[in-house]
């Protein structure tokens, strides 16, 4: 089941901080993803609507958030939960949504209109969007909003350039009120903490600055008649309409003499202009925190200000990315400011006291073309189209390293089997090697002539160096240690499409679109071993863990499996029909036809060999068994109907005479203000105009683990785990094997006993639970007495146990007797085991990098104080040192 994203942190719509300030909500395309910035982890919610995500509302309390799609569409989410709870639809484009601070409404802008719904209370309702009031005024669409600190009364901002505050409710002194005064569509909007002041800024980057004859206590309700005589009017009214609008507020710009008489008066003190003389920066986003009175705005060039209101003086000013900044949110402390840029994908938090980010991310600027996990399944590294190279965690899901060195796109990327050095191979003719301790590029491996290289493998000991070439046909073989050319293996009549190492032996084959598979042995003077001979263009190839077994999949859609040691094919599956193709908006003929010359392009065996992963042009990914040669399982890997190819048959609804709608070009008239460029121009201009992303997968790999997969696609690394806590899964159940008897045995302290009917069981917590009751000094002999079948099932709770528990030595005792005790038979069946005991490494190797950087800091710190109270003279005595170690060592411990 799905359970992360990587590699995209944020598309468009708003950022917003959780209530206690300490999490980041970020909209990635159609999904939303939680940053945790106190703990450093990132979740993304197990939910997708239908297109993007163009703006989040999130309610006061922090538990439900409501997300709007580019169409409309509305989903009400549980933050808690993780679940969705209600679907709306809004039938047009909503600019944004906000929540009154006391949680009771929520004000939701679309065209040039403004509705206030009843939010979603406790109670578990019918039906959780209920319409209050509409309100109308401004003449064209509505862009921001803002409440009042008592939520008495709410502004909206509007592109003609007009700010509008109404009343939540009817106030006798104040229905609604306009303000001009600006000559650009209005960006934001801001009250003044516990006053009906107002702030407003243009795009222009100028701010007014509003200042209100009344207080927010001196509004006055309606008094009762006239509340009643205004229902009954307007339920004449309603008598006509077919839907309920709920209570309608229509606002005059011009209101007469006699409507504005005791009223709310506004006034304007002050007008700044954020730009220098003669500069033309448009302002993008704003946010504003009430009550440290700081105004934070972005522009467009990507720089941004932050300024003390209501004197206008300037704090500091800083540039953080050359493209447009799309939104700002200010955390409740008013510590951290959020920035994100959708140009680049660009996510920032800024501390602006201190001057240093708290996060700073960003995704591969184009698509991701390859993924490989590192041997123990702790980090995956990405290559992109844009010649980037980054490294991510998989447990906290931040890239920590990015390396820039190519030049151009990155075709492929792998790690050694020491796991401490990436390869990544690219279209400008070189292939790096990196170091993950200090992070630099060490090794430039280049050919002769230089040529494109569009693959790339590395052989089980990390000395072996392999790229093919685009358009030379050949091979290259580079020694790791010396960087020199060994050999250079022609042979191919066509493009390399893939090279894979036999993880066993030293045995590379080779495939290329000359409709061939070469075996190479690198011991024997690099001849061919075999050739094997397919019926049409190859383009993947992948061997099995235990080098027993190669996968080929090729241009007819058909993956064939051969035993390499012999030549000999195994077997077939067709796997066309599979790939679902979807039909792009332009596309002349239907999807049925053009899947007829579609095939998979990337394949992966899955840890234990027993099933192959495939995935191509398509949005599924599919789980092939390899020995019965059927279909497991199909991955849809997104439901974004925002990307291309998406549907099957093209919608009816976008079909015109002339053809389709896609093909109307709308120009950058929308926000940009961009001309249409020539006619025919497609290359120059993806940002500015319609441009839709096409879905596709571009490559797929197990984690060594065997616990997960990931999926580099159009819309990032994607992260599919075993990991499903609700399921009972018993395994050889008995009548007598129940929680309560399991108790009793362990009370009667026959603890292999209890084990084992807590592992036929299979409740992860009870398991806990009996193995937590094993005093440290009898696992010893426990160990020993446990049937072998058991030992693999207690090695795999182990590992998994090592993620979560705080009882580090206790376990660490229990893995090391086990692998002691059992390791002669563990051993003969190594190859199934090799997932359990990697998965086992990961854990222990996480535990030990964070446990030696704390010592090591503890032992600096001891010395530092022994050697300044040295430095001063005053030696202490001697028996007191010891006990300051011993202090420091609990720390340490407490820490832990």
């Amino acid at each position: 089941q799905f359970s992360g994203l990587l590699g995209t942190v944020y598309r468009r719509g708003n950022l917003s901080f959780t209530r206690d300030g300490n999490s980041l909500l970020s909209p990635v395309g159609n999904r939303i993803s939680l940053f945790d910035l106190k703990n450093n982890k990132c979740e993304t919610l197990p939910l997708a609507t239908r297109l993007n995500i163009v703006c989040v509302g999130l309610s006061p309390d922090g538990s439900l958030a409501i997300l709007i799609d580019e169409e409309g569409a509305a989903l009400l989410v549980s933050l808690i939960g993780k679940c969705v709870i209600h679907q709306f639809y809004f039938h047009k484009p909503v600019h944004s949504v906000s929540f009154s601070p006391d949680g009771k409404k929520f004000v939701v802008t679309k065209d040039n209109l403004a509705y206030l719904y009843h939010a979603p209370g406790k109670k578990r309702e019918f039906n959780a969007f209920v319409l209050d009031k509409t309100y109308y005024g401004p003449y064209d669409e509505t862009t921001c909003i803002d409440w009042t600190d008592d939520s008495k009364c709410f502004a909206v901002g509007s592109k003609d350039m007009s700010t509008w505050v109404f009343g939540a409710e009817r106030w006798a002194n104040l229905i609604y009120y306009s303000l001009g005064g600006h000559k650009d569509v209005i960006v934001a909007c801001f009250f003044e903490e516990n006053s009906l002041d107002l702030y407003t800024i243009s795009q222009d980057a100028a701010l007014c600055v509003w200042q209100c004859d009344t207080e927010l206590d001196g509004l006055k309700p309606m008094p009762p008649k006239d509340a009643a005589k205004e229902k009954k009017a307007e339920e004449d009214d309603e008598e006509l309409l077919e839907e309920p609008k709920g209570e309608e507020i229509h606002g005059k710009a011009d209101p007469s003499e006699q409507e504005t008489r005791n009223k709310v008066k506004y006034s304007r003190v002050a007008k700044y202009f954020f730009n220098k003389e003669g500069d033309f920066n448009n302002l993008t986003a704003a946010a504003y925190h009430k009550k440290t009175h700081l105004l934070v705005t972005g522009f467009a060039s990507g720089v941004f200000h932050l300024h003390e209101l209501p004197d206008f003086n300037l704090i500091h000013s800083l540039s953080i990315s050359d493209q447009r900044i799309a939104s700002i949110s200010i955390n409740c402390t008013g510590d951290w400011i959020a920035f994100g840029c959708s140009g680049l994908g660009q996510l920032l938090v800024w501390e602006w006291q201190s001057e240093s980010y708290v996060l700073k991310q960003q995704g591969h600027f184009n698509s991701m073309v390859s993924l490989a996990y590192s041997p123990d399944g702790q980090y995956i590294v990405t290559g992109g189209e844009d010649g980037k190279v980054k490294v991510w965690n998989t447990s906290s899901s931040f890239c920590f390293v990015t390396f820039t060195e190519h030049s151009s796109g990155v075709t492929a990327v792998t790690f050694t089997s020491t796991g401490y050095v990436v390869l990544s191979a690219s279209l400008d003719g070189t292939v790096r090697a990196f170091d993950l301790h200090r992070y630099r590029n060490f090794r430039t491996f280049t050919s002769p002539r230089p040529s494109q290289f569009s693959c790339l493998a590395v052989d089980s000991s990390g000395e072996i160096v392999a790229a093919g070439s685009q358009d030379s046909f050949e091979i290259f073989i580079w020694s790791m240690q010396s960087g020199r050319l060994l050999d250079v293996l022609a042979g191919h009549e066509g493009p390399i499409s893939s090279l894979s190492f036999n993880p066993m032996k030293c045995v590379l084959a080779s495939a290329s679109w000359d409709k061939t598979v070469k075996l190479w042995d690198m011991l024997d003077s690099w001849r061919t071993k075999e050739t094997l001979i397919m019926n049409s263009d190859v383009l993947v190839v992948a061997f099995r863990p235990d080098g027993m077994e190669l996968a080929v999949a090729a241009l007819n859609g058909q993956i064939t499996f051969w035993d390499n040691e012999n030549a000999v094919q195994t077997g077939s599956i067709e796997g066309r029909h599979d790939l679902q193709m979807g039909r792009k908006e332009l596309d002349k003929i239907t999807a049925k036809q053009a899947a007829k010359g579609k095939s998979f392009t990337t394949l992966c065996y899955a840890a234990d060999g027993q099933s192959i992963l495939a995935g191509g042009l398509s949005k599924f990914v599919c789980i092939y068994n390899v020995k019965e040669q059927i279909l497991m399982k199909k991955f849809e890997i997104s439901c974004n109907h925002s990307l291309d190819a998406m549907e099957e048959y093209l919608d009816r609804r976008k079909m015109t005479e002339f053809g389709s709608m896609a093909l109307i070009d709308e120009g950058g008239g929308g926000d940009e203000g961009v001309a249409i460029p020539l006619p025919g121009v497609k290359r120059g201009d993806m940002s500015y105009r319609h441009f839709k992303p096409e879905i596709r997968v571009t490559c797929v790999r197990f984690c060594p683990t065997g616990r997960s997969w990931a999926a580099t696609t159009t819309e990032g690394l994607l992260l599919y785990s075993l990991d499903s806590g609700l399921i009972f899964d018993p395994f050889e159940l008995d009548i007598d094997v129940t929680p309560s008897n399991i108790r009793k045995t362990l009370s009667q302290k026959e603890y292999s006993m209890a084990i084992v009917m807590a592992f036929k069981l299979n409740e992860k917590k009870l398991i806990q639970e009996v193995i937590e009751a094993v005093p440290s000094s009898e696992v010893d002999v426990i160990c020993s007495s446990l049937p072998d079948l058991y030992v693999e099932k207690l090695l795999e709770f182990l590992a998994s146990a090592f993620e979560t528990s705080c009882h580090l030595e206790f376990y660490l005792i229990w893995a090391h007797k086990l692998l002691m005790l059992h390791g002669q038979k563990l051993k003969t069946k190594s190859v199934e085991l090799l997932p359990v005991i990697q998965f086992l490494q990961k854990s222990i190797q996480r535990h030990f990098e964070d446990v030696s950087k704390l010592c090591e800091w503890n032992i600096y710190n001891i010395k530092y104080a022994l050697a300044i109270s040295q430095q001063r003279g005053m030696k202490r005595p001697a028996e007191e040192t010891p006990g300051d170690e011993e202090e420091l060592d609990s720390d340490s411990d407490y820490l832990m």
